[in-house]
């Protein structure tokens, strides 16, 4: 099994001031439940090298077992260090990609050509695609293989425009994701506020929440799983 996690490059949050990148949790607790079922993983991101951190995500309230195991790392932290660059990643290497979020995604994910394009090849090929809380934004300019935005007609979900305002942001991000992928033709639902909420249609996952990662993780880990028979 070959998983490719492709990580955010984007670090500005807005104009705020303040710093964003991808949630530790929805790296971490994805990439474990794919390695110790002994998956060989590969990471990705727009600009190559260390993806910034939200730094959000590193406070105490936000620590769960994942974050606490990926801390003591040090492979995966060096890991993490050198990420290929999305542009130099082929589909036809891999099993299926999953895309943690964090705020950065909805900036460089969201219109990096090179992702749609990846995706896409994922997609043509028949290869699962999954993405978490603000990651299904990577979605959004992707087309199936008639031309149709991909997410046109699917189950899906990703952070909530409620979740949203709860952290304060609805003014600072770009677009409401919710918003969007229903503007896209989504089946969108959703759960309360920092619930479990993991949508399967077909070879596509999406998340809605940090706390969803893992749950998405082993999703696409059981269909990967099916699928290898």
């Amino acid at each position: 099994m070959k998983v490719l996690m492709v990580l955010t490059s984007h670090s500005e949050l807005g104009d705020t001031g303040e710093k964003t990148g991808f949630w530790i949790e929805e790296f971490a607790a994805p990439y474990y439940v794919f390695k110790d079922a002994g998956a060989q993983i590969t990471l990705a991101s727009p600009k190559g090298g260390l993806p910034p951190i939200d730094p959000k995500s590193d406070a105490p309230e936000n620590q769960t077992e994942a974050t606490k195991r990926y801390k003591q790392d040090q492979e995966l932290q060096q890991l993490l260090a050198r990420t290929t660059r999305v542009a130099e990643v082929s589909a036809e290497a891999f099993d299926a990609v999953f895309y943690p979020g964090g705020h950065g995604p909805l900036w460089d994910l969201y219109e990096s050509p090179e992702s749609a394009k990846l995706i896409e090849a994922f997609w043509k090929s028949k290869k699962p695609v999954a993405a978490v809380c603000h990651a299904p934004a990577v979605l959004l300019n992707v087309k199936d293989e008639n031309g149709e935005p991909l997410v046109k007609g699917k189950k899906v979900t990703g952070f909530a425009n409620s979740e949203e305002e709860a952290v304060g942001l609805t003014k600072v991000v770009p677009y409401l994701l919710e918003d969007e992928l229903k503007k896209q033709g989504g089946n969108y639902s959703k759960t309360t506020d920092w619930g479990v909420h993991v949508v399967q249609d077909g070879l596509l996952i999406t998340g809605q929440n940090p706390a969803s990662s893992e749950e998405a993780a082993r999703q696409l880990l059981h269909l990967l799983q099916q699928r290898a028979g």
